[in-house]
């Protein structure tokens, strides 16, 4: 499994690193296949993100930003895990 630093200085420049790592995994198209968000909540608290893109044939690869570890951990369309990023400066998660 693939590990790495990375730095955000928002939600959206995180979102879109994910979209591009999940979309370069199985060779999809970003136009063709948005990023879907889910927050995470602990509590009434937004504590992370869980991102998805779907494929042709029911494929789907996600991602989960834990906002309180500073990491991100993504998974194939198996729900096996392929990369975890670990974040040097993370964003608040209600960051634009």
């Amino acid at each position: 499994m693939a590990r790495a630093v990375v730095a955000f200085s928002g939600v959206e420049e995180l979102a879109g690193y994910v979209h591009t790592v999940l979309c370069d995994k199985d060779a999809l198209d970003p136009v063709q296949s948005p990023l879907v968000r889910t927050p995470l909540k602990r509590g009434a608290r937004v504590c992370g993100l869980v991102f998805h893109v779907e494929g042709p044939r029911l494929l789907r690869t996600s991602a989960v930003w834990s906002s309180d570890d500073g990491r991100i951990i993504f998974y194939d369309s198996s729900g096996v895990r392929f990369q975890e990023v670990t974040l040097s400066e993370n964003p608040a998660p209600g960051s634009g």
